[in-house]
């Protein structure tokens, strides 16, 4: 396609301001800042971007020296999905332990820190919180980013979220319209299909999201899922019936609404990226986020004359555009006067606070009272039964208790183990003999992430209780399998403060409650 003359005019402009693109490097490369002076208002922040808070404030004053307005996005969700501590773990506990402690107060106030934190760097719309009810025990890439399966629960916390990051002046983006936690596939490699009736997605997937609008939400984030009672024929993201119709007719949303990356294979894999984004611009999308894995300014003009040379050729109303582009500068308005409340009162600590009290502690049955537990004072030997990390997530956030359990006990020895799911039960069974022969003498504490989701997991976990009972079992996924070892805690969730609190559990630091 050729390349249109860039800057001046009217719709050129409108096709820049839609896209959210995103980079690579720690400082603004000079074409992205020549896009913000055509028309470009929205940049998306990954990992890549990010070394620290000081260098993530600099990065944004960059951004605002070319653009004032400029709307900066993350996708931040705290948790297993941080972006603020990609390489050391997120301070924040994810939505499932906030939605196992269930205190919507705790929630608002977890939200509110990081949606401060998140300010006082210069970054002001939040691709979260995860509405999606995670009804789907094989879910392989919402789990703990959903507060639960409860779809009052995550009514409640969602709203709470919303409410808590957007009182720190961080516009929210809650996903995954219309739901995506009754999905076995991930969006990433392929189109997931959720087939429900249409009152089972009303009162279940819906509901969330009907809170979040309830709440203020400033942002909605489509899902790349095709959901045949709503619309039979395209994803929703695509779906003129579901962004139109059903978000803003049915649900009366007047907000933002912003595509999941474009790139993902959901919707690349099937329409490419232009064609796609001019099919969710005329759907009804605001946005269009592209950058995850596309982050240059090639992916930027291609998309940017696909809009173009589709206004001309009469396949998206200019008018639909132009509506588009004018709801991205409105939350660049808003972004720019919303009002912050004071600093939390609970300031660094809440994430950790909130991280205790969402732990689940089970003692065998053996153990007929929780002071017969006898926390550990030697070093002992952690064996991490690692799975495939979901891209959400990303393979680069370290996660587990290995680094706490070094920090109370020195001299701890740790070791990650891993089987190929498609080789059965043996497998798994070389993985926890592996793992005894690595530990020794050592008392053993096993790390697990969903055992439920991975027969291999839970095969190495037989062969290592069947040889060492005394095992310590973390469950930091979904706690879906049933509780095993001498002591079993479930963190749900993998975050940083979520290792920290199970650690302080396994060596004594804190005491054994709620059981």
């Amino acid at each position: 396609m050729t390349t249109l003359a860039s800057g001046a005019d009217t719709l050129t402009r409108d096709a820049l301001t839609v896209l959210q693109p995103g980079f690579t490097g720690t400082t603004a490369p000079d074409w992205l800042l020549r896009r913000l002076g055509e028309g470009l208002a929205s940049v998306g922040l990954f990992g890549r971007n990010i070394a620290s808070p000081g260098q993530l404030a600099a990065l944004t004053a960059q951004l605002r020296a070319e653009r004032d307005d400029v709307l900066v996005a993350i996708d931040e969700e705290g948790g297993d999905v941080t972006r603020l501590e990609v390489r050391s773990g997120s301070s924040f506990p994810g939505n499932h332990a906030l939605g196992a402690v269930d205190d919507v107060e705790l929630t608002r106030a977890v939200a509110h820190e990081l949606g401060r934190r998140l300010a006082s760097c210069g970054v002001n719309l939040n691709w979260a919180p995860s509405a999606d009810v995670n009804s789907n025990p094989s879910n392989p890439v919402i789990g703990v980013r959903s507060f639960g399966a409860d779809t009052d629960l995550a009514a409640r916390h969602t709203a709470a979220y919303v409410s808590g990051l957007q009182s720190a002046g961080v516009a929210a983006c809650t996903k995954h319209f219309p739901g995506h936690g009754d999905t076995a596939v991930d969006s990433h490699h392929s189109l997931p299909r959720i087939d429900v009736p249409a009152d089972v997605l009303t009162d279940r997937e819906l509901t969330p999201f009907r809170a979040a609008i309830a709440a203020g939400t400033r942002a909605v984030m489509s899902a790349h899922i095709l959901v045949p009672a709503l619309d039979p024929d395209l994803p929703a993201t695509l779906s003129r019936r579901i962004l139109t119709g059903l978000l803003r007719g049915e649900l009366g949303y007047d907000g933002l609404i912003v595509t999941d990356g474009m790139e993902m294979r959901a919707i690349a894999g099937t329409y490419g990226i232009e064609r796609g984004s001019v099919l969710a611009v005329a759907a009804g999308a605001d946005a269009i986020c592209v950058g995850g894995g596309l982050a240059d300014d090639a992916t930027v003009l291609r998309l940017r004359d696909a809009l173009v040379a589709a206004v001309r050729a009469g396949e998206l109303p200019e008018e639909r555009l132009a509506d588009a582009a004018d709801r991205v500068r409105a939350l660049a308005r808003w972004a720019g006067s919303a009002a912050r409340s004071p600093e939390d009162a609970h300031g660094d600590h809440i994430g950790l606070r909130a991280a205790r009290r969402a732990l689940t502690v089970t003692v065998a049955p053996g153990l007929e009272r929780p002071e017969s537990f006898k926390p550990l004072t030697e070093p002992p030997y952690v064996a991490a039964l690692t799975p495939v990390a979901n891209i959400a997530v990303g393979d680069e956030t370290p996660w587990g208790v290995a680094a706490e359990l070094i920090h109370l006990l020195p001299g701890t020895v740790t070791g990650s183990f891993s089987a190929d799911a498609g080789k059965g039960g043996e497998s798994g069974e070389s993985a926890g003999r592996a793992a005894l022969q690595a530990a020794g003498p050592r008392r053993i504490v096993a790390v697990v992430r969903d055992e439920h989701r991975h027969p291999w997991m839970a095969s190495a976990l037989d062969t290592l209780l069947a040889a060492r009972p005394d095992t310590i079992v973390v469950e930091m996924g979904v706690p879906q399998a049933a509780p095993r070892g001498a002591l079993h805690i479930a963190t749900h969730g993998a975050a940083r403060v979520c290792g920290r609190a199970a650690a302080e559990v396994i060596t004594g630091l804190a005491g054994i409650t709620g059981l």
